[in-house]
């Protein structure tokens, strides 16, 4: 089934770059979202199938390249699947909302959907590779959709920015990939080469191998994800993308990132997870505190936006980092909550600045009074990014803020001020383009339609009954974990309060 799930958005990417460019774009359009949709529907089956207590299930596992060891393998865990069915989600939301895109050539409508579904496809197929191999093919060949996107379909900049955005993370796979050859060595030399996760699971290796092979890893995650000082690719690729292009960048590939930190350096590299930890938790806690920083500073709404996410990613590698079921689980749930929240405000953003023809800030003003209802969800976008109470991504950022504490009360207490400065950014950017009087030429911002109401509606509803009810998402998420913190953190994953040092030694002797 994943097979099928994988192919099927694919497939549709090949039949629209084939269709005749004289065709009509509505008929392309209403294709591209009736395979976007057919891949949910497939999703949502998939979901309702799996067991959260059974591990990996809807395994694949074939030899692909007998010499070298690589298998065609494919399997789903919660954490996968968490993120297989935001792919799944966003997608169709993102098509509805391109439905009104205006393209640098309005004759390219064809390449453009068809490059949201090949990276679609290949997202899921990321989520599920279980072969280190056939991940990391996966992995580069998300690149290929997304420079389209950026460079052929963007706006002002979209060359500069398209290559910055290639040229990062080409050096990020290059360091992957001679990890990946570190590995075949090891795995040759142990015994038969392999890729395979489970293969690779408690492989043995030198203190320094183990070091160096994590870093290639973690510094290709870090620049997806993307971490502080390695993001500066995200901002310059944000401005100059259209915004169905920037959900599809932020709130999916971009979580590529964090989901392979937990797949493939903790479960694969435990001890040097554990020596990197207090590094990684000190960058996690610079990002949100210097992306939210940047974020306040912005008069262009993208850009904005993209430097909150780079706080919001911090949060998520804090939670990983920190080795507790709480924070780690709450990372993960951060995943799928942000890319919720940043879809709803890149969205209806993207929209604000159509109707303007600017994304300055200020050239907004009074807005909420001749569109109501568009700010109305600006609002409800801005206020989940900033982690309300009763939205969703509060739950996951209070998970990840306690299950930290209990492991560094100084970092988490600095962290928290990412929140206070999650308020300023948003309601200062939410005051200064909605309210006060009509700022002069704001009058053609008018309100959402109903093909726009529709999109957004989806993202907004989740975010609202995720806040309340986030344990169906939680129950699928925490056994996927407990591997994982087991193996990183030698069978001691939840250190549920602080241990006195007295104590600890009574409980030695």
């Amino acid at each position: 089934m994943l097979t099928v799930l994988a192919l099927t958005p694919l497939l549709g990417a090949l039949v629209l770059a084939f269709w005749p460019r004289s065709a009509d774009p509505r008929l392309v359009k209403t294709i591209a979202l009736a395979v976007s949709l057919v891949a949910l529907v497939l999703a949502v089956v998939i979901a309702i199938q799996y067991d959260p207590g059974a591990g990996y299930q809807f395994v694949e596992e074939r030899e692909w390249i007998a010499a070298i060891g690589v298998h065609y393998a494919l399997g789903l865990n919660g954490i996968g699947l968490t993120l297989v069915l935001l792919t799944t989600v966003l997608t169709p939301v993102v098509i509805l909302a391109a439905w009104g895109d205006r393209l640098p050539d309005p004759s390219r409508t064809n390449s453009y959907l068809a490059w949201m579904l090949a990276l679609e496809g290949l997202a899921i197929g990321v989520f599920a590779a279980t072969d280190v191999f056939l991940f990391y093919v996966l992995f580069e060949a998300t690149l290929v959709p997304l420079y389209f996107l950026i460079g052929a379909h963007g706006g002002v900049g979209r060359s500069y920015a398209a290559v910055k955005f290639l040229i990062y993370n080409l050096v990020g796979g290059l360091l992957m990939l001679a990890a990946i050859v570190g590995l075949y060595a090891l795995t040759a030399e142990a015994g038969e080469a392999s890729f395979l996760h489970s293969d690779l699971l408690g492989l043995e290796m030198g203190e320094g191998t183990e070091r160096l092979l994590f870093l290639g890893f973690f510094i290709a995650f870090a620049i997806k994800a993307p971490l502080w000082p390695l993001h500066t690719w995200l901002p310059d690729a944000a401005a100059s993308a259209s915004a169905s292009t920037s959900v599809l960048m932020v709130s999916i590939v971009d979580k590529i990132g964090t989901f392979a930190m937990i797949r493939w350096c903790l479960e694969i590299f435990p001890n040097a997870s554990q020596w990197a930890s207090p590094v990684v938790l000190v960058l996690a806690v610079v990002s949100i505190l210097y992306g939210a920083l940047l974020a306040i500073g912005q008069d262009d709404l993208r850009r904005l936006i993209a430097f909150t996410s780079v706080s919001h990613f911090g949060f998520i590698i804090l939670g990983i980092f920190a080795f507790t079921t709480l924070s780690t689980a709450g990372a993960t749930l951060y995943m799928f909550n942000h890319g919720l929240s940043t879809a709803v405000l890149f969205l209806v953003t993207g929209m604000m600045i159509a109707r303007r023809g600017s994304a300055n800030i200020s050239d907004f003003g009074g807005v909420q009074k001749i569109a109501p209802v568009l700010a109305g969800v600006l609002l409800i976008g801005g206020l989940s990014s900033l982690s309300l109470p009763g939205l969703a991504p509060f739950v996951s950022e209070f998970m990840v803020l306690a299950g930290t504490f209990t492991v560094s009360r100084p970092l988490a207490v600095v962290a928290t001020l990412g929140i206070i400065l999650a308020a300023l950014y948003i309601l200062l950017m939410y005051r200064r383009t909605m309210t006060g009087p009509l700022a002069p030429g704001a009058e053609g911002v008018r309100e959402l339609d109903r093909r726009e109401v529709a999109t957004l509606a989806p993202a907004v509803v989740l975010i609202v009954a995720l806040g309340f009810v986030p344990q169906p998402l939680l129950s699928v998420i925490e056994p996927a974990l407990e591997p994982v913190l087991a193996a990183v953190s030698a069978g001691d994953p939840v250190p549920t309060q602080p241990v006195e040092a007295g104590a600890s030694e009574g409980a030695q002797e």
